[in-house]
């Protein structure tokens, strides 16, 4: 029998596998990509009797390779918050999913372990920018303000590493950053040990004070829109900068476009914090687009589809 780990390589994918490896440790094939690759399924190569574990990707976008999956008589239990659609009913499926706007994938691993690497589980809702979650699932461990801010950013820089429209553009892959996390039961350990936390410290901070000069395409009371150049610093910081904008502008919707380097645009959506809703319905109308209540994005838009995404997003919010 084999085994298969399927993760987002963003921070809440990464920390929901840290925790279940914590506690049921085992060798497996590590499926993963960068932040927006998520048709991840369709890449296992599983036999009858083989267990996949999915974390933080979409059953909806996944739900072919899944269907297959199961009739070749694979196990498969699947942790997600993003829209599912409908959910298969299989007795080889095990499913923990819930769509509430303030609880990602972390901590619903976190409910299913009982708490018991709780540090890491907050790590990664810091990461998925849901800061009042964190804050609350932090309480039990008795943290003060800097031990709080330790876990945020390095929550933070753990997100950042996984945008990018491919591998290269990445400081670690994905795969390689969680094998560097796994021989550490407590990110203050990891954060202490091991230099690639002041890699992506380094990197986030230089990319971030060069997304700061960036002035909005077009800005109002309630929504604000960013193109972003076609260069690594700014697809790796688009999503990061989203999240800052949603956070201090609470009452407006954002959109950042990335320009590709072959033409067209990734896209980042962040309904208005004081809302936390809209944001998956209105990239869901495009090809490629998804995500989650308060956060999601568009993979691929086309050149020709701007001004109907613009009239789209001022009409969403």
């Amino acid at each position: 029998m084999a085994y298969f780990d399927i993760f987002n390589g963003d921070a809440d994918g990464i920390c929901a596998l840290q925790q279940l490896r914590l506690i049921e440790p085992r060798e497996a094939t590590l499926v993963t990509g960068v932040k927006r690759d998520i048709g991840l399924l369709a890449r296992v190569q599983a036999n009858p009797g083989d267990e996949v574990t999915v974390l933080d990707i979409s059953l909806d976008r996944n739900r072919g390779a899944l269907l297959g999956l199961l009739e070749r008589g694979v196990r498969v239990r699947y942790f997600d918050h993003h829209f599912p659609g409908a959910i298969p009913e299989h007795p080889g499926l095990d499913v923990h999913i819930e769509t509430l706007p303030h609880k990602g994938t972390s901590l619903l691993v976190d409910d299913f372990l009982g708490g018991r690497c709780r540090a890491w589980a907050v790590v990664g809702t810091f990461g998925d920018n849901f800061e009042a979650a964190a804050r609350r699932a932090a309480g039990p461990l008795g943290l003060d303000e800097a031990q709080l801010a330790a876990l945020r950013e390095l929550g933070v820089c753990l997100n950042y590493n996984a945008y990018g429209a491919r591998l290269e553009d990445l400081y670690l892959a994905p795969d390689e950053l969680f094998r560097r996390l796994r021989p550490y039961a407590e990110p203050f350990a990891f954060i202490a040990a091991d230099p690639a936390f002041q890699t992506l410290r380094a990197g986030y901070t230089d990319d971030m004070a060069r997304a700061q000069v960036l002035k909005p395409e077009l800005a109002g009371d309630r929504h604000a829109l960013y193109i972003l150049p076609a260069e690594p610093w700014a697809r790796r910081v688009s999503g990061l900068l989203a999240n800052q904008l949603a956070r201090t502008s609470a009452q407006r919707a954002h959109a950042l476009l990335t320009r590709l380097p072959t033409g067209g645009f990734v896209v980042s959506v962040r309904a208005p914090t004081a809302i936390g809703t809209g944001a998956d319905a209105l990239c869901r109308r495009f090809p490629t687009g998804g995500g989650r209540r308060a956060a999601a994005g568009i993979d691929y838009l086309p050149d020709d589809s701007y001004g109907e995404f613009v009239r789209q997003f001022m009409a969403a919010f």
